[in-house]
């Protein structure tokens, strides 16, 4: 199916020329009521405006005019009859003419404003990725709260033995489960990881050769990484008081951002209420255990503050 939509993609404008000399025979060879059948060229036309733009339906339906125009001419004299147009014929061929240029035009003119529309959205898409990317370049010396639990997430994640790349894009996420309101940010991800999931291509004008790499490795990460976040926040915002989840349903990544993020505000002493339960001590921590969270990801926890080498927030 790829392959046909991408053949009637590159070959679209000659497959309407075959289309319109198609219509212009079967006029000629099978219908009798010729002028009530140049309705057909309509057809064509919303197809060209729809999705080569006003211009090049503009001249389709010049094309198709000339063509049937021509037609008509050698029509009459393959038949012997003088080339001579009646009244009724030329108010026909001209209300029909005008009408196909017209929707040709406004057609056009719709899908270059959609088209305007999604190249500023892409164009937006691309600002933010770049903000994104800087973002997550910054090495803050005083470690601020995201970079805190993004380290101590990568710690867990490394002790709990899961592979090299669900490390980074844990610690990845953790950076990004604070950049604004995440209710907000999620439907704005999830918008980016559909334009990604397209044929979307990085305007040249708007990046460097290296920022086009980068931002296309950017790109790449937040397709991984928005099911981490949107996990997150169902599971551990939006139901913050059901302390008795299914573990199986929740994703790794999500659930050791969770684990890292309460005990950052533990070892900063800010208490947590979930549900009736109030977190305080790490002790309050284990108690979630086969709960909230999964014993080995606790345990991986635990092993991770425990050793002053493997503790970010020592270093």
């Amino acid at each position: 199916m790829k392959k046909i939509k991408k053949f009637i993609g590159d070959h679209f404008e000659g497959l309407i020329i075959i289309l319109v000399l198609i219509g212009v025979l079967a006029i000629a060879f099978l219908i009798h009521y010729k002028f009530e059948f140049l309705n057909f060229f309509f057809l064509p036309i919303i197809l060209s405006g729809y999705l080569l733009g006003k211009r090049k339906a503009i001249l389709t339906a010049f094309f198709c005019i000339v063509l049937v125009f021509l037609y008509l001419v050698f029509y009459k004299l393959y038949l012997g009859l003088e080339v001579i147009f009646s009244t009724d014929e030329m108010i026909s061929m001209a209300t029909w003419g005008g009408f196909l240029i017209l929707t040709a035009a406004i057609i056009g003119t719709f899908t270059e404003q959609r088209e305007r529309r999604l190249d500023r959205m892409r164009r937006s898409y691309f600002g933010a990725l770049k903000i994104m990317l800087k973002y997550l370049e910054v090495a803050d010396e005083e470690k601020p709260r995201s970079l805190r639990v993004s380290l101590l997430a990568g710690e867990i994640a490394k002790t709990a033995e899961l592979s090299k790349a669900e490390m980074e894009n844990i610690k990845s996420a953790a950076l990004l489960y604070e950049a604004g309101d995440l209710q907000s940010s999620l439907p704005f991800y999830e918008e980016i990881v559909n334009f990604i999931s397209g044929d979307m291509k990085i305007p040249e004008e708007q990046a460097t050769d290296k920022e086009q790499v980068e931002l296309s490795i950017m790109a790449s990460l937040l397709k991984t990484i928005e099911p981490l976040l949107a996990g997150y926040f169902h599971h551990y915002v939006e139901e913050a008081d059901k302390l008795d989840k299914d573990l199986n349903k929740i994703p790794f990544g999500s659930s050791i951002i969770a684990l890292a993020n309460l005990y950052d505000r533990v070892s900063n002493k800010v208490p947590t209420s979930l549900g009736e339960v109030t977190i305080e001590t790490l002790e309050d921590i284990e108690k979630l255990s086969g709960r909230s969270f999964s014993t080995s990801f606790v345990r991986a926890l635990k092993e991770t503050i425990s050793n002053p080498a493997l503790n970010p927030s020592d270093s």
